[in-house]
């Protein structure tokens, strides 16, 4: 799933390169999406070519090839403007009535573990040894994306995260940006900003004013299937 301006910055490339054959600069991308400043626009330039819907051509300036476009389902998706804006204030954890050792968490979707994207409503439960989780509430999320993976955590995997709304710095957080766009990154805090950091050399360090970042969560399982 693409956010609204992720969407709307790839059909303006698209359009361009049809009519023109040249990628559009970035102040034309600002100017298009009503945008401030350009580092919006790298954002979003990030988000697309780390979920391959694009790519930068090596040696060339301005050079973006679209690699593919948004299904029909998808593009309607975007709407969900309030998605991961659930009440976490519930406890959503429970035995399972088969297997005492086990409990069943939300599955809310997919984060990205590269660029922020918007999280998915909770559209299931799944069950996790008891022993995975500790105090409070805990919910899961599919990871989509590669920039944590220095930290062993993979494209595929899903995580478990115990809901909160402050961690310690280097703590695995899921933050929220803007209302809007959900992340999984390793948390810093540096004076008045915060720091999303990947583990990945492939990725730049997100730094953000405190007022526009909000924890969700903090990290403490994973699963993977092989």
């Amino acid at each position: 799933m693409l956010t609204s301006k992720q969407r709307n910055l790839l059909l303006f490339i698209h359009e361009k390169l049809q009519e023109t054959g040249v990628s559009p600069s970035f102040d034309e991308m600002k100017e298009a999406l009503n945008l401030k400043s350009k580092s919006g626009i790298h954002r979003l330039i990030g988000a697309l070519e780390e979920r391959k819907f694009i790519r930068r051509l090596p040696n060339r300036a301005r050079a973006l090839e679209i690699l593919r476009l948004p299904d029909n389902e998808e593009s309607h998706s975007i709407a969900q403007d309030n998605v991961f804006k659930t009440d976490f204030s519930k406890k959503q954890v429970s035995k399972t009535e088969t297997d005492p050792h086990m409990i069943e968490i939300p599955l809310h979707g997919k984060i990205a573990a590269g660029t922020p994207i918007e999280a998915l409503e909770h559209y299931e439960n799944i069950s996790i040894p008891l022993s995975m989780v500790g105090s409070g509430s805990h919910y899961a999320l599919e990871i989509d994306g590669d920039s944590m993976m220095e930290a062993g955590i993979l494209d595929g995997d899903t995580i478990i995260v115990q809901r909160c709304d402050r961690a310690e710095n280097g703590a695995i957080v899921v933050a929220l940006i803007d209302e809007e766009e959900a992340t999984l990154k390793t948390l810093y805090k540096k004076g008045p900003d915060i720091a999303l950091e990947p583990s990945n050399r492939d990725y730049e360090t997100m730094t953000y004013p405190a007022n526009r970042v909000r924890i969700q969560g903090r990290l403490v399982g994973l699963l993977r299937q092989y």
